[in-house]
């Protein structure tokens, strides 16, 4: 990160950033930090665009809170757009990690660590969706909705278990306890 010099770095707060065109809708993007934006949920997502082109972006994950997101976005801005990045934390150039290439997913990839290694100590680990594979979440969640419903598993093999109606018949009760076959239903009217 020797690009950076000291009085070459752009830095968000310094840099304010244009005022978005909607009127009738609230504003979501955050007031200070770059590539952020506020769910309706409360949590932040985070995408960067394309250096060469507008209208490509890069998604990088939604993440419980905005500085998440922002250090997301300064991996993402340095591994796109060199010393020419603008950052929303001035020691993200030196601090956090770069990406292996400039593919999407590498970016990805260490936009999710750079994310991670700034969690607040009060924010559960569960609560993130970044831009990685997600099995462990998914498998989690699985677990919780059949552990909670042990009952209805107890009663849906009860149910099975039950005795038909029709069992006082002495003939029907010989027949289960021996191999014959009792026929289901009659063809006869």
């Amino acid at each position: 990160m020797d690009s950076f010099s000291a009085g070459g770095l752009k830095l968000a707060a310094t840099n304010p950033k244009k005022r978005a065109g909607r009127k009738k809708f609230r504003e979501t993007r955050h007031p200070i930090y770059r590539g952020v934006r506020e769910r309706n949920s409360g949590k932040w997502v985070c995408e960067i665009r394309h250096a060469n082109n507008n209208k490509s972006r890069i998604w990088l994950g939604t993440f419980p809170t905005a500085d998440m997101a922002a250090r997301a976005h300064d991996v993402a801005a340095i591994a796109l757009r060199g010393s020419d990045a603008c950052l929303n934390f001035a020691d993200s150039a030196w601090r956090l990690p770069v990406p292996d290439s400039g593919s999407t997913r590498d970016i990805q990839r260490a936009a999710a660590q750079a994310a991670e290694a700034f969690r607040p100590e009060n924010v559960a680990a569960e609560t993130v969706a970044a831009a990685g594979d997600g099995s462990r979440e998914k498998s989690e969640v699985e677990d919780v909705f059949w552990m909670d419903h042990e009952e209805l598993m107890v009663d849906m093999y009860n149910g099975i278990m039950l005795q038909l109606p029709f069992t006082d018949d002495v003939v029907y009760n010989e027949a289960l306890e021996s191999d014959v076959d009792l026929p289901l239903w009659s063809y006869s009217i």
